[in-house]
């Protein structure tokens, strides 16, 4: 995938504020410090234009990435970041759940677990959320450059068995060893290329 201008075009709380262009949306779902923001760099071939952060929570609206006026990366807020209020909680559940509800322009829906721990319950909760929203999804086990080499493979089997994902896509992504972004785009492409 050749990306010549990708850039931020507008943080949302609400569907009056997302775009208003149909371009398919790749969206990203995980865990706050998952590495989200890492993931949109690295497949962009770009340092900063997701704002990555050490402090987790730092995501609170949705973010939309328009990539050459063909699709968006859109990142939403990570989850399981015990510091927000339980308002604060409430409330970004329920425009992230509004988001996914109703929104017609959802091509894909990227989920990024760490590769290094088996998924936490929140991680499960999301991931039956996202079967119930009978969209397409993927799995990024990212931080594969925590471990060595030749162990990536099999914790990716791991994290298949532990979600019980025999038939779905679980790869391994590093922001550190680009050998994986070509993976990772050959199947998003086949989502914003149909």
């Amino acid at each position: 995938m050749k990306i010549i201008n990708p850039k931020f075009e507008i943080s949302a709380v609400k569907p009056s504020q997302y775009p208003k262009n149909n371009l398919p949306q790749i969206v990203l779902v995980g865990k706050s410090n998952v590495g989200k923001s890492s993931f949109i760099n690295t497949m962009l071939n770009r340092k900063s234009l997701a704002r990555t952060s050490n402090t987790p929570g730092k995501t609170r609206q949705i973010n939309f990435y328009n990539i050459d006026n063909s699709f968006y990366f859109v990142d939403l807020p990570g989850y399981g970041y015990s510091k927000l209020s339980k308002e604060e909680q409430v409330n970004m559940g329920n425009f992230i759940e509004n988001y996914l509800e109703k929104n017609s322009n959802i091509a894909l829906i990227v989920f990024l677990v760490d590769i290094r721990h088996n998924p936490t319950n929140d991680d499960l909760l999301m991931l039956d959320y996202i079967k119930k929203t009978n969209l397409p999804f993927i799995i990024i086990a990212n931080k594969a450059d925590k471990l060595a080499v030749t162990k990536v493979e099999s914790e990716v089997q791991k994290i298949k068995n532990f979600l019980g994902l025999s038939f779905s896509i679980v790869l391994p992504f590093s922001s550190e060893r680009k050998i994986y972004t070509e993976n990772a785009w050959n199947e998003i492409e086949k989502f914003i290329l149909e």
